[in-house]
C-alpha cells in the first residue's frame, strides 16, 4: 500500500520509484533514515533494505540509518535467537558491510541480533560501518522495554541481554551518539555522550506508545542536546500481529522536523548543516551551562583507524 505524500516529506513509494533530491546546501551533508515493516524472513528483509538503501543513495545520502531489528521481526523470540550471529560473522553483517562498501556510504545497521552470554538471549546491537565496509563501532542496547497495559504486554528482558557502555563515534559528519528505541526515554544516556553532533535512534515503538510519545521524545533529545536526531523506525503491521508506530523522522538541533514518514516502507531524507548547528550552540550555549554532574557509565569514543599506506616494493610499484 502506498502512503500519501504530505508536504515536504519523503514517503513510501512503489518499487523502483525515485526519491526526490533536496536542493544542495553549502557545507551540508545528506543523511537518510529508512523505515520498514520487517517480517520473519531475514533474506526478504535484507532484500527490502537493499532496495531502500539504493533509494537513499540515489538521493545523495552519505549516512544511512536502518531501523531496530530491520533484519527480523519474528513470530517468536526463539526465532530471533536462531537468527543471531557472532560478531563479525553471518549473512546480516556481511550484507551491511557489502552495502556500505558498494555505495561508499556510512551505514548504521539499526540493530542486529548478536550472540549473548547465554544461549536463549541476544544482544540488540547497533552496528556502524564506514564507506570501506569496515565495522568500526558497536553499541548494545542498554534499556530494555517493558509494558503491561493488560491486553498489550512486552518484556524485552526475556529475549535481550542488556549492554553496559555508551558509545559515540567520530565520523566525517561529526560525532555520532548511538542508541536504540527505548533508550530514547532516558536523557541521562545522552548526557553521558561527550559533545555529540548527531544522535541516532533506530526504533520499533509500539503503535500505542509511539502515538503518545515518539515525536515528543525525539524532538526533546534534539533540543536539549542541540543535536541532529536521526530516528528510523519500524512502521506498520507485522506477521507476528504486532503493530509498530513508524513516523521515522530527522530533527534539527532547534527541534524542527526536517522530514518524516508516517507509515510503510520508505526513505526519509534531510540535510545536516554543521555551520547552522554551530551558530545555534553559540547563540544558545546551554551545553556549557550544565553544572549538575552526570554519573556516567563507561563510555567508548570510537576513532576510525587510518588505512596504512603500502610501501613500494619494486620499481613497478613506485609512482
Amino acid at each position: 500500500m502506498t502512503t500519501k505524500k504530505p508536504a515536504k516529506t519523503t514517503v513510501a513509494r512503489p518499487k523502483g520509484a525515485q526519491v526526490k533530491k533536496l536542493a544542495p546546501q553549502p557545507g551540508a551533508v545528506r543523511v537518510a533514515a529508512i523505515q520498514m515493516a520487517s517480517g520473519p524472513s531475514v533474506p526478504a528483509n535484507l532484500a527490502e533494505a537493499e532496495r531502500l538503501i539504493e533509494l537513499a543513495v540515489q538521493a545523495g545520502a552519505r549516512l544511512v540509518v536502518l531501523p531496530e531489528f530491520f533484519c527480523i521481526m519474528a513470530m517468536k523470540d526463539s526465532y530471533v535467537v536462531k537468527a543471531r550471529e557472532a560478531e563479525g560473522d553471518g549473512p546480516i553483517q556481511t550484507f551491511l558491510a557489502r552495502m556500505a562498501k558498494k555505495h561508499k556510504v556510512w551505514l548504521i545497521g539499526g540493530s542486529v541480533p548478536l550472540e549473548a552470554s547465554v544461549p536463549n538471549k541476544v544482544r540488540n546491537s547497533c552496528l556502524v560501518y564506514d564507506e570501506r565496509g569496515k565495522q568500526i563501532a558497536r553499541y548494545d542496547k542498554i534499556h530494555l522495554f517493558g509494558l503491561d497495559l493488560g491486553n498489550e504486554r512486552y518484556q524485552e528482558a526475556k529475549l535481550i541481554e542488556p549492554g553496559d557502555k555508551v558509545v559515540v563515534v567520530n565520523s566525517p559528519f561529526g560525532r555520532i551518539g548511538l542508541s536504540v528505541c527505548y533508550d530514547l526515554r532516558f536523557p541521562e544516556l545522552y548526557r553521558a555522550m561527550p559533545d555529540v553532533d548527531i544522535i541516532v535512534v533506530p526504533s520499533a515503538f509500539t503503535a500505542t506508545t509511539g502515538r503518545a510519545h515518539f515525536e515528543t521524545l525525539v524532538r526533546a533529545r534534539a533540543i536539549e542536546n542541540l543535536a541532529y536526531v536521526i530516528a528510523p523506525a519500524q512502521g506498520g503491521y507485522h506477521l507476528s500481529g504486532r503493530e509498530t508506530h513508524g513516523d521515522s523522522m530527522i530533527v534539527d538541533p532547534w527541534g524542527v522536523v526536517l522530514d518524516r514518514l508516517p507509515r510503510g516502507s520508505g526513505v526519509v531524507i534531510a540535510n545536516i548543516n554543521p555551520a547552522y548547528q554551530a551558530s545555534l550552540r553559540k547563540s544558545l550555549p546551554a551545553l556549557q551551562h550544565r553544572f549538575i554532574p552526570c554519573q556516567q557509565i563507561a563510555v567508548d569514543v570510537v576513532e576510525r583507524r587510518a588505512v596504512a599506506k603500502r610501501e613500494p616494493t619494486s620499481k613497478q610499484d613506485k609512482p
